[in-house]
C-alpha cells in the first residue's frame, strides 16, 4: 500500500467512502493510516457486462489504431479478453486508469496530466489527429457520449466495448455505524452517478449537503453544487493518493480536532 501523504494528520476526520466495496479498501486504509476514520458506504456495484460483440472487439483490439479505457473498471473487466500484445496506442482518462493498465502489463499509456476527465484526454495531441483512424473505447454500459462523439467529429471511426455495468448495491450491502452522523466530516465521491445514488440513499438533508464533499472532476463538482452541496472541493485526480491529499488539505484548513467539521 502507498504511504500516501507524509506529514498528513486527518485528526480523527470521519470520511464517507462511497467507492464500490472491492475498490474502496485501499483508500480506507490510507485514511486510517493518517489518523482518519473511514466510513464505508458503497453506492455503486460494478458487475460484469457486455455482449459477445463487445468481447470480440476486445479480442480484435489490434485492428484499431487507438484503444481508450475510461476507467480502472474498464481495464479490469476487459483484461481477460485482450490480446497478449497490444499494437494500438493505448490511452487512459486519468492516472488511476493508467495505473490499472500498468498493473496488467501495459506500460506505454497516454494519459492527461493534472486532470482525470474526458476533456483532458481529448486535449492530447494524439487525440487531435485521428481522421481515418479506428478507435475502440472501452467503458461501462451507457457511458458518457462526449468522448466518442468528439472523436467522430474529428474524423475517427469509433467503436465501443461496453464491458461492465454499474448497479445500485442491494439492501444490506452497505451500512453505517450508529454514530456516523456525529463523526462525519467529509464525503468522497468519484462520479455524478455515485453522487445521485448517495443522495437517494441518505436523502438531500441539510447535514449531508453542508458536509465538505471531495470530487474528482469539475463536471462532478458542478453537478454537486446544482444538487445543493455547499462545500465542494476538486481533488487533483481519482487516485487514492489524490483523494487523500485533498482530505489532508481539508483537515488542515478546518483545523479539525474532534472528528467533525
Amino acid at each position: 500500500m502507498s504511504t500516501g501523504a507524509p506529514g498528513c494528520d486527518l485528526r480523527g476526520l470521519g470520511v464517507l467512502v462511497t467507492r464500490p466495496a472491492r475498490q474502496a479498501e485501499s483508500l480506507c486504509e490510507l485514511i486510517e493510516a493518517h489518523g482518519g476514520r473511514a466510513l464505508r458506504f458503497p453506492v455503486l456495484e460494478i458487475q460484469p457486462g457486455g455482449t459477445d460483440a463487445d468481447r470480440r472487439r476486445l479480442a480484435n483490439a489490434n485492428h484499431y489504431h487507438r484503444l481508450i479505457f475510461v476507467s480502472a473498471n474498464a481495464v479490469e473487466q476487459a483484461a481477460p479478453h485482450l490480446p497478449e500484445k497490444l499494437k494500438p496506442t493505448v490511452a487512459a482518462v486519468g492516472a488511476a486508469t493508467a495505473r490499472a493498465l500498468r498493473d496488467i502489463g501495459i506500460r506505454d499509456v497516454l494519459v492527461p496530466e493534472g486532470r482525470a476527465d474526458t476533456e483532458g484526454l481529448l486535449a492530447l495531441s494524439a487525440m487531435q489527429r485521428v481522421e481515418g483512424r479506428r478507435v475502440l473505447i472501452v467503458r461501462g454500459e451507457g457511458g458518457r457520449a462526449m468522448l466518442g462523439d468528439t472523436l467522430s467529429e474529428r474524423g475517427a471511426e469509433v467503436d465501443y466495448a461496453e464491458i461492465y455495468r454499474r448497479a445500485v448495491p442491494g439492501a444490506g450491502q452497505a451500512s453505517l455505524p450508529a454514530d456516523w452522523e456525529n463523526v462525519l466530516g467529509a464525503v468522497t465521491v468519484t462520479s455524478g452517478e455515485a453522487l445521485d445514488n448517495l443522495c437517494r440513499r441518505l436523502g438531500y438533508w441539510r447535514r449531508l449537503l453542508e458536509t465538505p464533499l471531495i470530487v474528482v472532476s469539475e463536471r462532478t463538482a458542478h453537478h454537486a453544487r446544482q444538487a445543493g452541496f455547499r462545500s465542494v472541493h476538486v481533488s487533483a485526480g481519482a487516485s487514492d493518493e489524490a483523494l487523500l491529499v485533498a482530505l489532508c488539505a481539508l483537515a488542515q484548513r478546518e483545523g479539525n480536532t474532534d472528528g467533525g467539521l
